[in-house]
Parts: structure tokens; sequence; C-alpha cells
């Protein structure tokens, strides 16, 4: 598993090759306040008005605001909108635009009429053309695509059924993607999954998996059913099942399904939302995230997007925000002093069905080592839980003269990383009652203990948690740096 740190840094640098359907999106708000006397229908009176990159555009643009740079192939009419979208999109210096001109067809376009006061759509307007591409442009979406997957990292297909992603043109991208060993990653719209055949990811949302699979879906049992149904005949890795306000659920080819619940936000607009996850997904994808990782930082990057009006994107900063929702607090805020409070905040977590990892030791003199367990431990989970020997249990464990740093000292360390989430000290010389009382999801230690060496682990794996071991860094020893120190030395990394 990836840290965010690494992961982000990762992220900046990597090429998408987005395809699929571009759309401008307007949105017009204003109050509600009366109804129309010609007709049973309220009055919006206007107050503003805003311009946004929809559709496949949307996902370009999430794309590059995660610092990755996207190669854009869509299809844009000769008319005003599609100049307005030229525009918009040359304000992106990370999105290269490939568009095709259909001079036949009108670019998409969709106004929504949104009530202010309550936050609602009350009308949408649409102007499209939803058949396929003709002949001729459809050759011309497809020799434009395969020019520049060879730059890519990962292509994106995001199908909004608008005529773009036909299915020649699909098939030439997978199997080209697939020669040159590039993964795809597919939001679709299609019923027929067996038109994506081949692709790395399909992204569907509980809707979309229903029809296409004719089965229930109305459990995780049957939501895993239908989706492994449909893997078989669309010849896929994994397929992510989006289900709104109900999570995220990812089934993958082989291994157990992961959940991951939809993060508390005050929702304000769901529009391109799904944009927003698939952009997520592919950048991670394409840093090297394995699927536990990528899914949770989509799941992130959609809280961030429904908390937003209109289509929204999502900055790497943002993201981080919604990874690491207490690294804004003070380290006191993150040291339970009580039972109780370490109760509430547990209670809180799973109430959430967030996963909650646990680790710990005495951090006397916290150095790079520590560091590096500890970045990987909050990669393992969603919130981490570092249980700090008190100065006694240390002096019992480490003998006289430690800890060199008080226990409140060594915890508002601890607290202050951003990988920590809640720092408790314990008494007793190991952590087994600590354990016992949180009953973390993973619990986490360094790579020199084994699994049976672990205390706790019998504990933890009784109730469906699991035992994660880390690599740990090599020539970093507290012992040692309170040896050196004593000695009068300092050279070296010891």
């Amino acid at each position: 598993m990836l840290d965010f740190e690494a992961l982000s840094q990762a992220m900046v640098g990597q090429t998408v090759l987005c395809i699929g359907d571009l759309m401008l999106d307007e949105f017009v708000y204003g109050e509600v306040s009366r109804i129309s006397p010609e007709a049973p229908a309220p009055v919006i009176a206007v107050q503003r008005s805003e311009i946004n990159v929809g559709g496949a555009g949307n996902a370009a643009r999430n794309i590059a605001s995660l610092g990755a740079r996207c190669l854009f192939v869509g299809l844009v009419g000769e008319d005003d909108a599609g100049k307005t979208l030229r525009v918009e999109l040359g304000r992106e210096p990370l999105i290269e635009q490939l568009l095709v001109v259909d001079p036949a067809r009108p670019t998409t376009r969709k106004v929504r009429y949104v009530s202010e006061h309550f936050s609602t759509h009350m009308l949408r307007a649409d102007w499209e053309q939803a058949a396929p591409a003709s002949d001729a442009i459809e050759r011309k979406l497809i020799d434009t695509a395969l020019a520049a997957l060879p730059r890519a990292d990962i292509v994106l297909l995001s199908d909004y059924a608008k005529g773009v992603l036909t299915a020649r043109v699909i098939r030439n991208v997978i199997d080209a993607a697939r020669k040159l060993n590039k993964r795809v990653i597919v939001d679709p719209k299609s019923a027929n999954f067996a038109v994506y055949r081949g692709a790395s990811l399909l992204t569907p949302n509980r809707k979309e998996l229903t029809v296409a699979s004719r089965n229930r879906t109305g459990t995780a049992a049957e939501i895993a059913t239908a989706a492994r149904e449909l893997m078989l005949l669309a010849d896929c890795e994994a397929m992510l099942v989006k289900q709104s306000e109900h999570g995220m659920t990812l089934v993958p080819g082989e291994g157990a399904s992961i959940h991951v619940p939809a993060q508390p936000v005050k929702v304000r607009d769901v529009s391109g939302a799904g944009d927003t996850v698939a952009a997520v997904l592919a950048v991670a994808l394409a840093a090297g995230a394995d699927w536990d990782t990528a899914l949770r930082c989509a799941a992130a990057g959609a809280a961030v997007a429904v908390g937003k009006q209109g289509t929204a994107t999502v900055s790497l900063a943002e993201l981080r925000r919604r990874i690491l929702p207490h690294a804004s607090l003070t380290a006191e805020e993150k040291i339970a002093e009580t039972a109780v409070d370490l109760d509430a905040r547990v209670a809180d977590w799973r109430a959430q069905d967030l996963r909650i990892g646990f680790t710990n030791g005495c951090f006397d003199i916290l150095h790079p080592g520590h560091v590096r367990v500890l970045t990987r431990a909050r990669a393992t989970c969603d919130r981490l839980i570092v249980g700090l020997n008190s100065d006694a249990s240390v002096t019992r464990l480490k003998g006289e003269g430690r800890p060199v740093q008080n226990e409140r000292a060594r915890a508002e360390v601890l607290a202050a990383l951003e990988a920590v989430d809640l720092v408790v000290i314990f008494e007793d010389d190991t952590p087994i009652e600590l354990i016992t009382r949180i009953k973390p999801g993973a619990l986490v230690k360094g790579g020199d203990y084994t699994r049976e060496q672990v205390v706790g682990h019998e504990i933890v794996e009784a109730h469906g948690g699991e035992v994660v071991l880390v690599d740990i860094l090599e020539g970093f020893s507290t012992t040692s740096l309170v040896a050196r120190a004593r000695e009068g030395k300092t050279e070296g990394n010891a």
C-alpha cells in the first residue's frame, strides 16, 4: 500500500488519455418565491449564472486539477457552445485538446435552473444529438485517440451515450491499449457491457449494474454476484459499483469485495460526481496505487465534489484534507485523555463505517523509522490510533534513564503527525487491553515482527481484522540514538 503523501507526489506528472462525450454545463441560480399566474409553474428570479465544462470534459478537468496531464479526445459542433468549450478548456494548461469538429451536429449543452435557497434543481433544458458519430467522424476520433495513446499512462473512457464512444471507437482503443499494456477505465453507459470487453475497470452505478445484469442488487452479496457475472462478459480485472450515499463497492477478479462508505458531507450538488470518481481512480491507478488505496481516494474525491455547487473539480489539497481529516487539529485535540473519550471517538468512527487501524510503541525519540511505520500504517485504514507506552511502562521495558521525554511530550509529538488520528497512553507493558477495547480492523507493526509475535493478533483476527506488517527503515533506533547522544557522538544516522 502507498501512503497518501507518496501517492500524491506520484500522481503529479501522470498522463491520462480521456475520451468521451464533451458537453457544456450551464447553471442558472435564483430565488423562487411565487407561482406564475400564467401556468402552475414556479418563477425563478435569476441572480447569477455559471458555465462549466461538463460530461467527459469534467473528468478531464478533474484529472488536471489533480496535477496530472490530460490528453482529451472529444467532439464539438461548429457553434457558440463549441467555441465556449474550447476557450474554457484552453484555460487549463494541463489539458491538451484533441477535439474533433462535426459541423453536422450541435455541441451538447445542458442548462440547469437551480433554487439558490433550497439548493435543488428545478428544471434542465438540453440541446443535443445523441446519435452515434458518422463513419467519417468516427474514423477521425479513432485516429486521434490512437495517435495520442503511446503518450498516455492510462486510458479513461467517459461514456455519456452522446455519440463519441461508438462500438468501433471503444473496440479500437481498448485493443490498442492492451497491446501497449496500458490499463483502460470505463465509466459505462451502454447496458451491453460486452462492448467494453477487455477494459481493466468498469465503474457503473447500481442502477446501471441492475439493468446490465438483469439481477437484483439490493444487498452486498447481490451486488458482488451481479458484478462478477458481468466481469466474465466484459473480461475486466475489476468492477466498481457506485451507490450514492451508500458508498462504493469494488469487486476484483480475485479476492473479497472492498466496500468504502460514503464520507459524511452536506450534499449541495451531485452533478459530475461520477466524473470525479473516474478521474481520481485513473490518476491514482496510473501512479501505482492498489485497488484499496485508489478506491479510498475516489471516495474522498466524491465527498469533495458533492459538497460543491455545479460541476466541480477536486484538487490534491482538497483530497488530502478529506483523506487526512485530522491533519489540521491541534496535538491536544488528537490525544485521548480518558477511556470515555477513546470510546466516543471509536463509536463515532464505527458509526461512519470507517476502518480503524492501531499500532503502538514507546516513541521516545521520534525518528524517520517511526515516521515510515506510522505513515504506512495510516495507508491501511481510515483512522489510525497509536497506543503510547506510559513513562512507567517505558522504564520497565527499557531500563532506568528512559524515557528521555515524558509521556505528554511524546504524545504531542506523535499527535502532530498528519498520519495519526488519535494517541492513547496506556500503563501496561503491552497494549492487549487497549486492543481488546478498540477491536481494530488493522493491527500494524514493523516487519521485524512475525504475525505470531504481534500482541493482540488473535483478538483482531477473531473480529475479522487483519495483522499488517510494514517494512521498517534500517539504521534507525531510539536506543542507539540515546547511547550516541550520551557518548557525545552526533555523526551518522544510527
